[in-house]
């Protein structure tokens, strides 16, 4: 009985802003150690017995992103999902289900966020072997993580009747987020655990469940899956379908109504949801002050303070419970306790129709990335990174001209009629509305610089003839 992997890649990237943004949430950042934390969540399946290669659920905008970041890694998932807009996590668990018992009967689904840190990996693993062990025997297992403060911001679950393993109880059940006193009671009580939104589930099992309690999810799941789509490695979903799907949380639309719900309780997992940059300085090293210091930082009389400098030398002088951060093109300066109002810095931003609370200034694409470096009025610069065999869509520009230098590698260019080959230090002009496109023949990455002259720079001034990525309008 193979334990099926579900790695849920969601989130609107507002809770750790200016790092974290709508186009580029949390999971595929580097916050904590070498690899992301999509990276994370995959490796650390290594240690489970019985684990087949993850089905990945996503969106369309950030599809080649973590086909990027898995790859990179060298995880290949069995299937990467495109939601077509977000249901929340029932429908998407329904969809998993409905492909894991597509190879077999018996197949076991573990759900996993993406965007968690779990510092002890061992006890991970036996957790999940653990957890397998019980949902063999039809029950729908969640990880219950043993509190450590009376935290307001977790739903908990309280444990019932033990079902024979060590650690393992029934659910008596679900607790929405508490007030302080509330869990104060729970934590002196201690059989309250956090919700840790993570899951072992036998597929079978979860369906008929979910047919008994949101039988519209099941349907429009399974329509969905039918009428989907395969565009290379993804499967995308029936739009139509998906969006009948009524938005409710596994939590909500079974876990909560089912006799059959069971919790592991998860200690010493040394486990993060990350939910603020509060929750990120926690987890980190600090000095003698009680600062957690992160890049380029200078301090003096400096005390209890995040900061995280991603591109320029931050200083500090005389401040105390602060989180800094500072990205290439926003910094954030927050009181530690303020630290989750950061959202409202993202509601503004999208009220007045900024992209610093959807993209970067750095941009990547399933091609390679571009980076802005000036602009002004009529022109701008970027740096633009291809990568080998990669190739950009073939198109025009009713509004911009364009300026390519070779800074590295060897470009291929097709403009208008001519195709050239350019190696460093050679440019080519590409006047406004000539048909035209950029590739990658070499084994090297490409780099070169962009120069645009226009009336208008937006990027929805693109016209695709051609694209190796499905994006041809």
């Amino acid at each position: 009985m193979n334990i099926h992997p579900v790695i849920l890649c969601g989130g609107n990237g507002t809770r750790l802003w200016p790092m974290s943004r709508g186009g580029y949430p949390k999971q595929y950042l580097k916050l904590t150690g070498e690899n992301t934390l999509v990276q994370q969540t995959a490796l650390r399946l290594n240690g489970v017995r019985n684990v087949a290669s993850p089905i990945v659920i996503t969106n369309a905008e950030q599809r080649f992103l973590v086909a990027e970041q898995l790859r990179s890694v060298d995880i290949t998932p069995s299937s990467i999902v495109l939601e077509p807009m977000g249901r929340n996590t029932a429908p998407a668990v329904a969809v998993a289900a409905l492909l894991a018992r597509q190879q077999s009967d018996d197949a076991l689904l573990m759900v996993l966020p993406s965007d968690h840190v779990i510092a002890n990996e061992a006890m991970f693993a036996k957790l999940a072997n653990d957890a397998a062990a019980i949902a063999r025997d039809n029950y729908l297992v969640t990880f219950g993580i043993e509190p450590t403060e009376p935290h307001t911001g977790y739903g908990y679950i309280r444990s019932g009747a033990g079902l024979g393993s060590d650690g393992a109880y029934l659910v008596d059940r679900f607790v929405e987020k508490p007030d302080s006193a509330t869990a104060q009671g729970f934590l002196k009580e201690g059989n309250y655990y956090w919700n840790s939104g993570m899951f072992m589930l036998k597929a079978a099992t979860y369906l008929e469940e979910l047919g008994r309690h949101e039988p519209e999810i099941l349907k429009q799941a399974e329509l969905a899956l039918q009428a989907s789509t395969r565009d290379a490695d993804f499967i995308r979903l029936d739009a139509q379908a998906f969006a009948a799907c009524p938005s409710i949380s596994i939590d909500y639309a079974v876990m909560e109504k089912t006799e059959q719900a069971a919790v592991v309780a998860a200690a010493g997992l040394g486990w993060n949801d990350i939910g603020s940059w509060t929750a990120l300085a926690e987890i980190e090293a600090s000095d003698e002050q009680g600062n957690a210091l992160l890049g380029d930082v200078l301090t003096e009389d400096v005390s209890n303070s995040y900061v995280r400098a991603e591109h320029r030398m931050v200083a500090l002088v005389g401040v105390e419970n602060l989180v800094v951060v500072e990205t290439a093109d926003a910094v954030l300066v927050a009181h530690r306790d303020r630290a989750q109002d950061v959202k409202k810095i993202v509601e503004q931003l999208n009220e007045s129709g900024r992209h610093e609370s959807v993209t970067h200034r750095k941009v990547f694409r399933p091609w390679g990335s571009y980076e802005g470096i000036d602009q002004g009025d009529r022109f701008q610069v970027k740096r633009i990174v291809v990568k080998p065999g990669s190739s950009l869509s073939l198109q025009m520009h009713h509004h911009r001209a364009e300026h390519w230098i070779v800074v590295r590698g060897t470009a291929r260019v097709f403009n208008g009629d001519q195709v050239l080959l350019l190696s460093e230090n050679q440019s080519t002009y590409i006047p406004l509305g000539v048909t035209h496109r950029l590739e990658n023949p070499g084994k090297i990455p490409l780099e070169l610089i962009e120069v645009q002259s226009g009336t208008y720079l937006g990027e929805d001034d693109i016209v695709r003839f051609e694209d190796n990525y499905g994006r041809v309008q």
